[in-house]
């Protein structure tokens, strides 16, 4: 049976961030058909999908190579043999088709929904239980935001959490305890270690694969704001990347997903 192929992420710290997007290379010719299932994407996703590749090539002895990290590291790769391009918002995969211009907006399937989250120092010192906390004085929160120049699924969201009331207030309070927009989920860590913050509007993902420096807080559901993994396939895709993408949307696979946050 051969190894599962899964690559390194291409950065140091994974990030959602991407320009805002890549130029498609007219020189590349798009060609999927190599025997290996290829999937590409922002940094997030990636460790929950490689527990999935893990277990599926266990049972099926399939490839997958999962290529995670900021979009430029990847982009002439996918453009040249992707299977699979993952977005972890609707607005990031729109973006991405600007570019990727073999796969078609028709065919995103949206798999799996996760809820934006607050995310505390290891022990959660200053006691935050919600989003009301983050309004006090003196807390210092880190915040994900595209800023216009990065594809980034946490675009907007730290607005939309904090204006889910319809209380200007809130947004007024939350915008001056900002100590960083990190451009992309990699960059807001950074920030949110490296700066000391106390909290930072996030995904589930990044506290439960960094348990050792965060813990996670729920948004109550008046607050919630949920964004989607989707995934597109391209039209020359090696059969078996149809039978990943069954087992990732499998009870089994859902099972697994599940343990990073992600729910159906």
């Amino acid at each position: 049976m051969k190894m599962l192929l899964c690559a390194v992420a291409l950065a140091a710290l994974p990030t959602c961030a991407t320009s805002a997007h890549e130029t498609p290379d007219p020189t590349i010719v798009h060609n999927a058909r190599d025997g290996v299932v290829r999937l590409y994407g922002a940094g997030g996703p990636d460790t929950a999908l490689r527990k999935v590749a893990a277990v599926f090539h266990q049972e099926t002895g399939i490839d997958v190579v999962i290529t995670a990290g900021p979009e430029p590291t990847w982009s002439k790769h996918a453009q040249a043999d992707a299977d699979i391009v993952w977005g972890t918002s609707e607005e990031e995969i729109t973006a991405l088709l600007e570019t990727y211009k073999d796969f078609a907006s028709s065919d995103v399937m949206p798999v799996y929904l996760r809820p934006a989250i607050i995310a505390v120092k290891k022990g959660n010192p200053k006691h935050i239980a919600g989003f009301d906390d983050l309004l006090k004085d003196g807390m210092r929160v880190v915040v994900t935001e595209g800023a216009g120049v990065a594809n980034t699924s946490g675009t907007g969201v730290w607005e939309d959490v904090a204006g889910r009331l319809g209380h200007l207030s809130d947004m007024a309070t939350l915008r001056r305890h900002i100590i960083a927009f990190g451009k992309g989920s990699g960059a807001s860590y950074k920030a949110f270690v490296e700066q000391d913050a106390d909290a930072w509007i996030t995904w589930p993902d990044w506290p439960i694969t960094h348990a050792d420096k965060a813990d996670l807080v729920p948004l109550a559901p008046s607050r919630t704001i949920w964004r989607d993994l989707n995934l597109v396939m391209a039209p020359d895709a090696d059969p078996q990347a149809h039978r990943f993408i069954a087992f990732l949307m499998s009870a089994r696979g859902a099972a697994i997903m599940q343990t990073e946050g992600w729910t159906r």
